[in-house]
């Protein structure tokens, strides 16, 4: 019995050494797998966390960019409503008289041609160049109701005082001889009153409709005059 006994301490004690090895090294194989693992999922979170973060930059940005392109601020609808509820209206200040895009100050003052164009200047503007028959038609019919006699004439801005019978406006262009607005047998460059003869021009006809009403006039005589400036020019 005693030897019966030892042989079986012995294998028991063999089994067990032997599950103790396979043991230790299942185990250490488990611990190694456990810790590839964990890098892998720290890995992959650290991954996942990235794009995460590239995609909500971009979604930002193109809220942003989007913003600041395509959206239109409070000020730009305000605009947009003030523009299209209620059409821009362009008016001459108190005093001008428009026409279009041009206002008119017709000026009582009886001056000299260059003392009225230096008023004209102090009001914004210069003596008036007329550009077109419909111009002269709206200064004539305005004048036809202002003139108090037959000689309150106006002042307009045209001269030949620098080269005789070379008609210049203030602005330095040369007048256009296809469209010209002179009164029968003007101008006359008559030197009766002044040696110097006649190297402005004055305009109107009381009461009168007819467009021809320009007439040449020493530049030394005293007349109104007719001062023109754009609706969009400052006044000082």
């Amino acid at each position: 019995m005693a030897e019966a006994d030892a042989v079986v301490y012995s294998d028991v004690k063999f089994i067990k050494a032997k599950k103790n090895a396979n043991g230790s090294q299942q185990q250490a194989a488990s611990d190694g797998g456990s810790k590839v693992t964990l890098k892998r999922v720290a890995v992959a979170v650290l991954i996942t966390l990235l794009v995460a973060t590239v995609i909500a930059l971009g979604f930002t940005y193109h809220h942003l960019f989007k913003s600041d392109y395509n959206s239109p601020t409070d000020e730009d609808e305000a605009v947009k409503k003030n523009l299209t509820d209620k059409p821009y209206e362009m008016k001459c200040e108190e005093g001008w008289e428009q026409n279009g895009t041009q206002c008119y100050y017709f000026s009582t003052n009886a001056l000299t041609w260059s003392e009225s164009r230096d008023e004209c200047r102090r009001r914004g503007g210069d003596l008036v160049k007329v550009d077109s028959v419909e111009e002269q038609a709206f200064l004539q019919e305005k004048l036809g109701e202002k003139m108090m006699y037959d000689e309150d004439k106006h002042w307009i801005g045209l001269t030949d005082s620098k080269t005789e019978r070379t008609w210049l406006w203030t602005d330095g262009s040369p007048l256009n001889e296809s469209l010209t607005f002179w009164s029968s047998r003007e101008p006359d460059d008559w030197k009766g009153q002044n040696p110097d003869g006649e190297d402005c021009v004055r305009m109107g006809e009381r009461g009168g409709s007819d467009p021809k009403t320009w007439f040449d006039k020493s530049c030394k005589a005293f007349h109104k005059s007719i001062c023109e400036k754009c609706v969009y020019c400052d006044s000082a």
